[in-house]
């Protein structure tokens, strides 16, 4: 047995059983952090996606709306990682100091965000009880969900954490880490993990993570990526274009994987784009590259885009939404921004 697969069972099966059974449980506001900070905050709605312009289409997406958060405490700023629970009622995110954030999304029935209530934090906790930031391991950037728990990465330590679920309380602690590959030690220190996703039930990748490094060396340079499971890792790569970084990913219902590249310099000022890859080439050695769903720039509302989840609704119609990171400054806004892909 690969010590990366006894490490890897090990940090699964403490919560496994408990977890398999509630997967699939509609989370309410009762039962996901119920003993977590609760914070007040107000929205300042975002009708159009395009600034100055009416149009809803963008290509094979269709913008459903969204709105700036405005929350009374910083600590729930940050959001850099994000799923959507509850056919996109309920929320749960990670900041990049680790803190859990957790809040009801208030829709319509085809899943257009109106307003945001119930909005709490509690710390991500260690094995030892200590919170994160305490162990220099705060620098959380990514969150995705299976039935094995809740997974966490890390760029500052190349880290995957993992968790139980649900998060009744918010005081639940770490179960354990993943050991990871060392083809990880090849990028810079605070560039690791910013895109983690758990590949769909029932597929070839069921029961493992993907995990994407978010930047390269120059945009001659592949972007890592890992497919982390009992196995052992394998590796693959995605294609750089125009000095864009990978932020987060999401599985499609259909198996495709979705990713969220944002772009932050003087050059170009603001960026976000959508890309989607064939599910089907997802595997050891690929050298992807995909489809354009969506790009914007500085004339769109857009600003620090991080957070990406998926669902589907109660009609089947599949959901995104995206969540930026305003970095806890006042010069940036925390925002969140829903489409409907209308073509599978």
């Amino acid at each position: 047995m690969s010590a990366f697969f006894s490490k890897f069972i090990r940090t699964a099966a403490a919560g496994l059983a408990a977890a398999v059974l509630s997967f699939s449980a509609p989370v309410s506001a009762e039962s996901l952090l119920d003993e977590a900070k609760q914070v007040r905050v107000k929205t300042r709605p975002i009708e159009t996606f395009h600034i100055g312009h009416s149009n809803t289409e963008f290509g094979k997406l269709t913008f459903l709306g969204g709105f700036e958060i405005l929350a009374s405490d910083r600590k729930t700023g940050g959001l850099s990682g994000v799923i959507s629970l509850d056919d996109g009622n309920r929320l749960l995110a990670v900041t990049d100091n680790g803190h859990w954030v957790a809040a009801t999304v208030e829709q319509t029935d085809e899943g257009a965000p109106t307003g945001l209530s119930d909005l709490r934090y509690a710390v991500l906790l260690g094995a030892d009880g200590k919170s994160l930031r305490a162990r220099w391991g705060h620098d959380t950037e990514a969150l995705t969900l299976n039935a094995t728990g809740l997974y966490v990465s890390a760029e500052r330590n190349h880290a995957v954490y993992h968790y139980e679920w649900p998060l009744l309380t918010g005081d639940e602690r770490m179960l354990g880490q993943l050991s990871l590959p060392k083809a990880l030690d090849r990028l810079p220190r605070n560039t690791g993990i910013e895109a983690l996703a758990a590949g769909p039930a029932g597929g070839l990748l069921d029961g493992k993570l993907i995990a994407i490094s978010e930047t390269t060396p120059s945009d001659e340079h592949d972007f890592l990526g890992f497919i982390l499971g009992p196995d052992g890792a394998e590796e693959f790569s995605i294609k750089r274009h125009d000095r864009f970084d990978i932020t987060d990913a999401a599985f499609l219902p259909d198996g495709d994987l979705l990713l969220m590249e944002r772009r932050f310099n003087m050059k170009d000022l603001i960026g976000l784009r959508l890309r989607r890859l064939p599910g089907s080439d997802l595997k050891a050695g690929a050298a992807l590259d995909g489809e354009i769903l969506l790009e914007a720039d500085f004339n769109y509302q857009i600003d620090n885009m991080e957070a990406l989840a998926v669902h589907q609704n109660a009609a089947g119609d599949t959901i995104l939404t995206l969540l930026s990171d305003n970095n806890r400054s006042l010069l940036q806004r925390t925002l969140l921004l829903r489409f409907r892909l209308n073509e599978q």
